[in-house]
């Protein structure tokens, strides 16, 4: 369960994000990879290069790198979601005509080849994305992705039964299950929902007035499934005044995820676990900052791809995203 958003300012400054909603105990750190890193393809050990240096929210379990969401140096950024009863993987993991990565490796790749969304297109048609099983779930995790770049333009990547499919989303708003179409389809259910309030009515000879403010709002849905977040999401970002710097922006991305958080206890899987917000981060795409917030700590911390350097070609892991709370004095 998460749900991921794009926004832009009035300075033309990008912004992604996304919160990470999740069942399974995670303890992700910051990394940066270096332009020219070279990793082993999982699937059959090919050596890979990355194009573009990165900064990546992922953890490492068992030598096996798996990452969340992240932005490069070009601007182009990408998140992971979850994508179960839809997802549907290759088999196939020698290809003759086209490059088998897997799917704990899709993110990875296409931060580390991809300059813009352009070349994300380009890519796909030669890209088979092949199940494997993640070093934090130890199953094959049905997942699909979200990607943006500093030019405004997002697409979604999702992989079903029918195939590869590459969506425009115009919408800037992404979360689960079911596909993209579905959602954007489902929006047209919700367009009596308004910002302004509603006028006062007569029914017969009986006069109707609103209880108060918001009243054109109250058809937005309140509960945490994905299509329920989706639609909120959605009407939130879409409804919001452009924010005029980076500090609106950055406020106002949080504000709107503050609208789907989920608290502990909320949402309880059949495993008996709490689904819940472990953390919240979107980035500048111009400026390769990522601000987040954990769900123990409501400040808001940020990690730069910039000025971070080490000797070495490893992955440069800048610690983990959990911070002690906060409390300033005034």
């Amino acid at each position: 369960m998460c749900t991921a958003i794009t926004l832009q300012s009035k300075q033309r400054e990008m912004f992604f994000g996304r919160t990470m909603d999740f069942s399974y105990d995670i303890d992700p750190s910051f990394y940066i990879i270096r332009k020219n890193y070279t990793w082993n393809n999982i699937l059959n050990g090919r050596q890979i290069s990355d194009y573009y240096r990165f900064i990546g929210i992922g953890q490492e379990t068992d030598g096996v790198f798996a990452f969340f969401d992240g932005v490069n140096e070009r601007g182009f950024g990408a998140a992971a979601l979850y994508f179960a009863g839809y997802a549907q993987y290759d088999s196939q993991i020698n290809n003759p005509y086209k490059e088998s990565i897997s799917s704990v490796d899709f993110l990875h790749f296409i931060l580390g080849q991809c300059e813009s969304v352009g070349d994300l297109e380009r890519l796909l048609p030669h890209i088979s994305i092949v199940g494997f099983p993640d070093p934090v779930t130890k199953t094959v995790a049905p997942l699909h992705w979200i990607a943006t770049d500093v030019s405004g333009k997002c697409v979604v990547v999702e992989q079903t039964a029918k195939g590869m499919a590459l969506f425009q989303n115009n919408i800037g708003v992404m979360a689960n299950s079911p596909d993209f179409s579905w959602h954007m389809t489902n929006l047209r259910n919700y367009m009596n929902v308004s910002p302004t309030q509603n006028q006062e009515t007569f029914w017969g000879e009986v006069w109707l007035t609103p209880f108060g403010q918001g009243a054109g709002t109250m058809p937005l849905p309140g509960g945490y499934t994905s299509p329920e977040r989706f639609v909120k999401t959605a009407y939130q970002r879409n409804h919001v005044p452009t924010p005029r710097n980076r500090i609106e922006a950055i406020l106002t991305c949080f504000h709107i995820a503050e609208g789907v958080t989920i608290p502990k206890g909320i949402v309880i899987t059949d495993r008996g676990t709490y689904d819940y917000t472990r953390y919240t981060v979107f980035a500048n795409m111009n400026t390769g900052e990522c601000f987040f917030k954990t769900y123990d700590s409501a400040h808001i911390s940020v990690a730069s791809l910039w000025g971070n350097d080490q000797n070495d070609m490893r992955p440069n892991c800048l610690g983990k995203l959990s911070r002690p709370v906060r409390f300033e004095s005034v």
